[in-house]
């Protein structure tokens, strides 16, 4: 697998499961993430699960007011009205990834393996871009997928 394309994002697990389900089609940020469409989106579960899970590619990006973002993506956004809205107080644009292909690990990958290979890893407050050259990347590309896995 090739990672040039690739990064890493953390979730609450709700989410997660909402986007291996189906009813959560896209990735919804308060700051733009530059990335591309084709790009691997990696998925952390945030504690108390500490796993990366699986992963998304995403379809494509939008930058759009809060409100164009509600009336586009609104009900594939995981989310109720109230909760989007509070989410993106007080900012102009929100940054949307239409996701596609989700597929999730057939064994999650622990926060304690991650660090194994790589001690200084920390799941992202934002996102990190995964180069071929990391360990971390050489660990998830080994990586086995199953549309039966679980997250826990």
């Amino acid at each position: 697998m090739s990672t040039s394309g690739h990064v890493l994002i953390s979730l609450e697990e709700r989410h997660a499961l909402n986007i291996f389900a189906g009813s959560k089609q896209v990735e919804l940020r308060r700051r733009t993430m530059h990335v591309e469409p084709g790009t691997v989106v990696w998925i952390y579960v945030k504690q108390p699960v500490g796993c990366v899970v699986g992963h998304a590619v995403v379809k494509a990006t939008h930058s759009l007011s809060p409100r164009q973002v509600w009336g586009k993506f609104g009900s594939r956004s995981g989310l109720r009205r109230q909760e989007f809205f509070a989410y993106f107080e007080d900012v102009a644009r929100a940054f949307v990834l239409e996701l596609r292909d989700a597929r999730r690990l057939e064994e999650a990958i622990t926060l304690e393996t991650l660090r194994a290979v790589s001690s200084s890893f920390h799941p992202p407050q934002f996102f990190t871009r995964l180069t071929p050259e990391t360990a971390l990347a050489r660990v998830l590309a080994r990586s086995k997928f199953s549309t039966l896995a679980q997250i826990r």
